[in-house]
C-alpha cells in the first residue's frame, strides 16, 4: 500500500503506511486550495464537476469561486452541476468557460461531446456523495491517463476540533461522510489509483468573511490567520485535504 508522489508533482516519494495507531504520517504542508487547484490547470482543458454549489452565487466575481479561478487560467472549462439553479441552455461563466447540468456520478457522453480534456476537478464534492468509492472507480474508468484534483475537508482539522469543545461541529446539512488524511487514501487505494499524492490546504472562512463587515470581518479574517498558522506547524490539522492523481 503506497502513496506515490509523481515526477510531473514534484519530488517523488513511496510512502507505505501499516495502519497502526501510532504510525507518523509524512504530510506535505499545507496549500492554498484554490491556488494550488488552478495552477494545475494552466493552459489545458479542465472538467470541472461540482462547481455550481449554493454559494457559488456569493462569490462569482471575487478569487475565491473556484470555477471562476479556473477559467481564469485554464484554455478551456466545462462544468457539470446537478443544481437545479443552472438552466437547459447551461450557463455561460466566461469567456472560455460554461456550466451545464447533469448528474457527476452517471456523466452524460453526449454533454462531453467535443469538450477535451486533461484535467478532472472535483472540487469538495465526494463528502456528500453515497457512493464515493464508486464516484473515483469511475473517473479511473472514463479518464485514463488524466489529471485529478478532488478537494474535501479533513476530519482531523483544528477548526473542527476547537468546535467540537464548544459542543459545536462546522458541517454541511448534505455531507454523507469525512475524510482524514489515511481514509482517504484508503478510498484512493481501493478506486484502483497507482499514483497519487494527498496534500492538506488551510481553512478558509470565505462565506463568513464575504457576508460580514467592518469588525467583524476582521476578527474572521484574523481567526483564520491564527488557525492557518497551527496549520502550518501541525498539518493534519488542516482545514482540508486535496487528492492530486494520475489516473491510471
Amino acid at each position: 500500500m503506497r502513496v506515490l508522489r509523481g515526477c510531473q508533482y514534484g519530488t517523488r516519494r513511496m510512502e507505505t503506511l501499516r495502519y497502526q495507531p501510532l504510525e507518523r504520517l509524512t504530510v506535505p504542508a499545507p496549500v492554498d486550495r484554490i491556488a494550488y487547484i488552478t495552477e494545475q490547470c494552466r493552459d489545458r482543458d479542465v472538467l470541472d464537476l461540482g462547481c455550481y454549489d449554493e454559494t457559488a452565487l456569493s462569490k462569482q466575481g471575487t478569487p475565491y469561486w473556484l470555477h471562476g479561478a479556473v477559467a481564469a487560467i485554464a484554455r478551456s472549462v466545462l462544468g457539470v452541476d446537478a443544481s437545479e439553479k443552472i438552466p437547459a441552455g447551461g450557463i455561460t461563466s466566461g469567456t472560455n468557460s460554461r456550466i451545464v447540468r447533469g448528474d457527476v456520478t452517471a456523466l452524460d457522453p453526449a454533454l462531453l461531446a467535443g469538450h477535451p480534456v486533461d484535467v478532472v476537478v472535483a472540487g469538495e464534492i465526494i463528502e456528500h456523495l453515497p457512493d464515493a468509492l464508486g464516484f473515483l472507480r469511475r473517473l479511473k474508468k472514463e479518464f485514463s491517463g488524466k489529471q485529478l484534483l478532488a478537494s474535501t475537508p479533513n476530519a482531523t482539522s483544528l477548526t473542527n476540533g476547537l468546535l467540537a469543545g464548544a459542543a459545536r461541529e462546522s458541517s454541511h446539512h448534505d455531507h454523507l461522510q469525512i475524510y482524514s488524511y489515511k481514509t482517504l487514501n484508503t478510498l484512493c487505494l481501493r478506486a484502483g489509483f497507482e499514483d497519487w499524492t494527498i496534500v492538506p490546504y488551510h481553512v478558509a472562512y470565505t462565506e463568513m468573511a464575504l457576508g460580514a463587515t467592518g469588525l467583524k470581518r476582521l476578527v474572521v479574517r484574523g481567526a483564520e490567520s491564527l488557525i492557518n498558522a497551527a496549520e502550518s506547524v501541525f498539518p493534519l490539522w488542516a482545514g482540508g485535504l486535496i487528492v492530486h492523481a494520475r489516473v491510471l
